[in-house]
């Protein structure tokens, strides 16, 4: 009944909306915030006979059906009525409740106008916007204004001038690692227009998979892809899908290294003799297509002009990144050719690789995209770089003249925080760059690479955090505040919900099939207190492959767990308040008591459930460490103090907790400590655990990359190896 009740309490703190508080007007509910907002008097109460008129030159096809979709949302949401003209009748006439007026039909394509205003008084709502793509940015925002509350359904009266910060705001998704159905992708494209995100960048050959039907060589396909790739037909319907939205799609095709799949049906591309497999790991390997070869080229050139016609995009991503040179320094012929050329070593001659494929895509009328290893003096400065190694690499490039986007920071994989994301700015205040050079840092893309996600699980690592990501790349560079962006995300994930993305439902079917019960609100309970781990240590701790399972209590678990990171909140509050605030130490004790008897609820399951063994002594650890958490808050709050005799075992308990199981690790571990050396007092500081300068983490096992920072070369960086 009490995890009932708990996670009714969770549940209305993230409703879709709730009544506009005075001190969130600003804001109001709205991701990404919007460049102006006025806040006016009063409402305009939405009712069944809710009409709209699209107006001007820019009212096409794409704006009429996004006005549709708005209105399908906007009737689901709110249940009310409509009738089938308010659908069907877009038409410009007297007495409508929303105008929406583009002045001209948008190219989906980098730098086209976004911009809108939307005015909402009590009388009716009007949307104008330079273009049809503009429209549908402003359509997304009255959307995320809709609140229901005692008045109705209304939308308060404000007054938004917007437009994106950054022209180039992207998803990376990975369909080579774990192939991903159309369906999952289109899904997530409807996520990305909610955030006003507009660069899908659609990974697609890899050392794992070739996942696009080619007709001039139809064995990439056949034999690079276990049959799991996308038709010519899809590959049109997807991009069609995306730019009802204004979304562009951008394909890569990883080269010359990342090339396993390539080789697999025309190992004659390939810089040592096959035979070649696909790869079932996760790793950096060695096969790379042969750039001495004049017949390389030209099979690339066939196959780059037929992607050309399929993909619209003005880019092209050629990857360029993890080539580890060594099947070029095993070959004799390749050794020979770098001599005659006075290449010094492997970067050289990937520098020449480079050269000709951009050559090739200029050919086809397409700007070249890479990761930063692709860039060199002698290319034109038309290419566009994505930078993995960090801000510093984005600003030299820009320095030489390219245009960049970053991606460094907003790695949504390897399972940080929101808050690492949000703070993370392509183009921070103090950025060490010439006001010239940062017009060419174009914006960023978060990236979500595939190998321990499948269709079930990937919405539940890209969102919510993507909408904070898309916040970074659209809002003015002053909106930073971390509480408030937490505060929206809660209710935009539920938003995100509604159209269809599964990161929120799909946990508790997953826990139903870990433990085959219907009942698994103490399972969630759990998890509410570990996240995966992070970085790349997944990869370290157990060897996986692509038919791995991915059904664990690791995948069912989330990242930035919210009941743990609230707990944390809580006590920061309560040690820098002196343990005054008696809402705070409530809530402190109510976390810590929940968990503290959770396990009890656990142990039936736990027995029974052979997929949950491997995380039952983290429960247990919860259990334990939550009584100890519990006993230093009533000493606390009791202005009393501890011995060290009674913090010794306790930071002993702590350190043991921290080690990961089942590639979980639990996030209650830190707030507990300070709790512990808190209730020492001052003698306590130097207590080993509790020094300044030494965290739980760093007394901790270490269980980092084999490889770290730029030795680990690119964005895998020595994953599973």
């Amino acid at each position: 009944m009490k995890l009932r009740m708990i996670a009714a309490t969770a549940a209305a703190t993230i409703a879709w909306t709730s009544p506009v508080a005075a001190e969130n007007a600003a804001t109001l509910d709205l991701m990404p915030v919007p460049r102006s907002t006025e806040l006016g008097a009063g409402a305009y109460i939405v009712g069944a006979d809710f009409s709209v008129a699209v107006e001007g030159a820019g009212a096409t096809d794409r704006l009429r059906a996004g006005v549709g979709r708005m209105l399908r949302r906007l009737s689901d949401h709110t249940s009310l009525f409509f009738q089938p003209a308010t659908f069907l009748d877009l038409s410009a006439r007297d007495g409508v409740s929303m105008t929406v007026s583009a002045a001209r039909g948008g190219a989906v394509e980098l730098g086209e106008d976004e911009s809108y205003t939307l005015t909402v008084t009590a009388e009716g709502v009007r949307l104008e916007a330079v273009t049809d793509i503009g429209a549908l940015r402003g359509l997304q925002t009255l959307l995320q204004l809709v609140t229901l509350d005692e008045r109705g359904i209304t939308v308060p009266a404000v007054e938004i001038t917007d437009a994106p910060r950054f022209p180039w705001r992207g998803l990376m998704i990975d369909s080579s690692r774990h192939f991903m159905p159309v369906d999952v992708v289109k899904r997530n494209l409807d996520g990305m227009a909610a955030v006003k995100l507009n660069v899908m960048h659609w990974h697609l050959a890899d050392d794992q998979g070739f996942r696009v039907e080619c007709l001039a060589f139809p064995k990439l396909h056949q034999m690079g892809s276990d049959g799991r790739y996308y038709t010519r037909h899809q590959i049109r319907e997807v991009i069609a899908f995306a730019a009802e939205r204004g979304i562009r799609v951008m394909p890569e095709f990883d080269l010359p290294g990342h090339a396993t799949s390539w080789v697999v049906g025309y190992p004659e591309l390939a810089s040592q003799p096959g035979p070649y497999e696909i790869e079932r790991g996760w790793g950096i390997f060695k096969p790379t297509v042969d750039p001495t070869r004049e017949e390389t080229y030209q099979f690339l050139d066939t196959f780059f002009g037929e992607m050309a016609e399929l993909f619209d995009d003005d880019f092209l991503h050629i990857g360029g990144d993890e080539n580890t040179g060594e099947h070029w320094n095993d070959n004799a012929e390749i050794r020979e050719f770098m001599e005659e050329n006075g290449y010094a070593d492997t970067h050289e001659l990937q520098q020449y690789f480079s050269q000709r494929m951009q050559t090739i895509l200029e050919g086809h009328g397409k700007r070249m995209v890479g990761w930063d290893e692709i860039l060199q003096p002698e290319l034109p400065t038309s290419i566009v770089i994505q930078s993995w190694r960090g801000r510093e690499a984005l600003y030299e490039a820009a320095g030489r003249g390219y245009s960049g986007i970053l991606s460094n920071g907003y790695y949504i994989d390897l399972i940080q925080p929101t808050d690492f994301h949000y703070l993370n700015d392509p183009l921070p205040e103090d950025a060490p760059i010439s006001a010239e050079a940062a017009k060419r840092v174009l914006g960023g893309e978060a990236t979500m690479w595939a190998e321990f996600v499948n269709p079930e699980t990937v919405d539940s690592r890209i969102w919510p955090r993507t909408a904070a990501i898309a916040e970074r790349f659209w809002s003015p560079r002053h909106v930073r505040d971390v509480d408030d962006m937490y505060r929206r995300l809660d209710r935009v994930s539920l938003r995100l919900e509604g159209l269809g993305l599964q990161h929120e439902r799909n946990q508790r079917m997953m826990l139903r099939r870990l433990c085959q019960c219907r009942d698994v609100d103490a399972l969630e309970v759990f998890l509410g207190t570990v996240e995966p781990v992070k970085i790349y240590n997944r990869g370290q701790q157990r060897k996986h492959t692509s038919f791995s399972p991915l059904t664990r209590a690791v995948d069912a678990a989330r990242p930035d767990a919210s009941p743990a990171r609230r707990f944390r909140q809580a006590i920061d509050g309560l040690i820098d308040g002196g343990f005054h605030d008696t809402d705070l130490l409530e809530e402190a004790r109510s976390w810590l008591r929940l968990w503290q008897e959770n396990h009890a609820a656990l142990e039936e399951i736990f027995r029974s459930s052979p997929a949950l063994s491997e995380v039952e002594s983290l429960s247990r650890d919860v259990s334990e460490i939550s009584l100890s958490g519990l006993a230093a808050l009533e000493i606390l709050a009791d202005g009393e103090t501890a011995s060290r005799d009674w913090l010794r075992p306790r930071l002993d308990r702590l350190r043991a907790a921290k080690e990961p199981r089942g590639q979980l690790e639990l996030m209650i571990v830190e707030p507990v400590k300070r709790l512990l050396c808190v209730a020492v007092g001052e003698k306590g500081s130097d207590e080993p655990g509790c020094r300044a300068d030494e965290s739980m983490a760093e007394a901790a096992p270490s269980h980092r990359p084999r490889c770290l920072g730029l030795a680990c070369r690119g964005r895998y960086r020595g994953s599973g190896l």
